[in-house]
């Protein structure tokens, strides 16, 4: 996949001056050593930060390294003011750990009282208004603390893609969805930028391309991905039109940026002006890195990106679509599992999850759209059943008042067969109905919700508490109620 960041990681120790900095540059070592033994390469910043002068060294030694993300290892207590100076200074993210002391035999000379010297450090950043990453349980021996620095990539490289980040988006929201329409305040506050184009730029760059000499390979590609799904032979000219159209827009138009995603039209007018539907166009560029959001959801977008940067894989833009028929429930779910009706639903959109994605897929036309449209103009869809196995269902959201709220649930799809169009899943996530009313619809999110497939809920919390989000919904279990909750329900 392309689009997504690479994240070269250094480490720096920190030493307070009234306590041994060798106690802490050796423990820095030891770190280091298990870490390349486990995950592979990091740069060692050679010095111990003790004063702000030795913080500038530092600084200044892992920018000449390379370094897009940075540890602050606290081998002893540790200076509160120059280890918190790192994360203003270093453009990038930063994680904080602390080491436990080694032995029982050397408590004397050898204690170095990291674990109260976090405390200290935690303050500080918030005094600063510094974010920063620190672990679930932020001290440990080097083994360990390997471990909390492998699992600070991932968020890494999060932050970085969204630092680098330039949402390109064409049209306004169609009528009557509001929902997906929020104000782009809090898309500048984590770092992002935006493009907002007309649909008659994109119909321009589109008719500009009717020619393109690219245009046969493109559609060979997709006709070896579609095999016997290729029911629409007749559109992939087009489609290979307009996805040339939106890579070449992309190279064209992100500027000072490295990496982008798109929120994209695909109705009302759309379909007839273009002459077919782009789903499967968004689910290509989707499976290359690029997300593609439907119906212009710039939050979806941002959320999809997040999910790619995370899982490393191609993620999907569903609608939270509709419950799973009680009789289908009976007869295929009912005591072949531990879920109820209420923790499934189904997971929909016309046609835009990557092929891979897929148990199979075919080409077809939007029945929704075509119910007052021509069939023809209605084509370009991939639909099929969603692949069961474990998801994540997200979302990133600003609302209304341009406040940051976000969501994360861990469940997974069934292996059922939907009986359904689009592509389409059925979903189960533990206590769905409580999290459906108390976090979805309590806190408005709109109908869209990004699924990445695996379970990823603990790294995705995490990006969403290192943007400062502190309105972070999930599906609580029973017994500990939502505080919109009727305790006599």
């Amino acid at each position: 996949m392309k689009n997504i960041p690479e994240v070269k990681l250094g480490i720096i120790a920190v030493s307070r001056n009234c306590f041994p900095m060798t106690l802490s540059e050796s423990r820095r070592i030891k770190v280091v050593k298990s870490y390349k033994e486990k995950y592979g390469e990091i740069y060692e910043c050679p010095t111990v930060v003790e004063n702000e002068l030795h913080m500038k060294k530092a600084l200044a030694e892992v920018k000449e390294a390379g370094c897009n993300a940075l540890v602050v290892y606290l081998g002893n207590f540790g200076p509160e003011t120059p280890e918190t100076l790192i994360a203003k200074y270093f453009d990038g993210p930063v994680m904080y750990m602390a080491a436990a002391e080694e032995s029982g035999d050397n408590l004397l000379g050898g204690r170095g009282d990291a674990y109260c010297g976090m405390l200290n450090c935690s303050y500080n950043l918030k005094l600063r208004g510094l974010h920063a990453y620190i672990p679930e349980y932020p001290v440990g021996t080097p083994a360990e603390c390997a471990d909390m620095m492998n699992e600070f990539l991932p968020i890494a490289r999060t932050v970085i893609g969204l630092n680098n980040l330039k949402i390109i988006s064409f049209g306004p929201r169609p009528q009557d969805f509001m929902a997906c329409n929020a104000p782009i305040k809090q898309l500048y506050n984590v770092g992002v930028e935006i493009e907002e184009n007309s649909e008659l730029d994109l119909f321009e760059a589109f008719n500009n391309h009717a020619k393109d000499e690219r245009i046969p390979d493109v559609v060979k590609e997709m006709e070896e991905e579609l095999g016997a799904g290729n029911k629409k032979p007749e559109i992939l000219s087009k489609l290979a039109q307009y996805e040339l159209t939106l890579l070449d827009w992309v190279e064209e138009h992100k500027g000072s940026r490295e990496f982008v995603a798109i929120a994209g039209k695909c109705w009302p007018a759309f379909q007839t002006q273009f002459g077919f539907v782009p789903c499967y166009v968004n689910s290509r560029l989707t499976a290359q890195g690029i997300p593609v959001s439907c119906e212009v959801d710039i939050y979806g977008a941002l959320s999809e990106f997040i999910g790619t940067c995370v899982s490393l894989d191609a993620v999907t833009l569903l609608d939270i679509n509709n419950t799973v028929p009680a009789d289908m429930f009976d007869a295929e779910i009912k005591g072949k599992t531990n879920y109820t009706l209420r923790d499934t639903f189904m997971g929909f959109h016309c046609g835009n999850t990557a092929s891979k994605k897929l148990v199979s897929c075919e080409m077809k036309y939007q029945m929704i759209m075509a119910r007052s449209l021509p069939v023809e103009v209605t084509n370009g869809t991939l639909e099929g059943d969603i692949i069961p196995g474990d998801i994540t269902f997200f979302r990133l959201q600003s609302t209304a008042d341009a406040q940051l709220r976000a969501y994360v649930a861990e469940g997974e799809v069934l292996d059922v067969r939907t009986k359904s169009f689009g592509a389409i899943g059925i979903f189960a996530i533990p206590e769905m109905g409580r999290f459906y009313r108390h976090v979805l619809v309590e806190k408005n999110y709109p109908h869209h919700g990004a699924v990445a497939f695996g379970h990823f809920g603990k790294t995705i919390f995490e990006v969403f508490k290192y943007l400062g989000v502190e309105d972070i919904g999930f599906n609580q279990p029973k017994g500990m109620m939502y505080k919109t909750e009727n305790p006599y329900a």
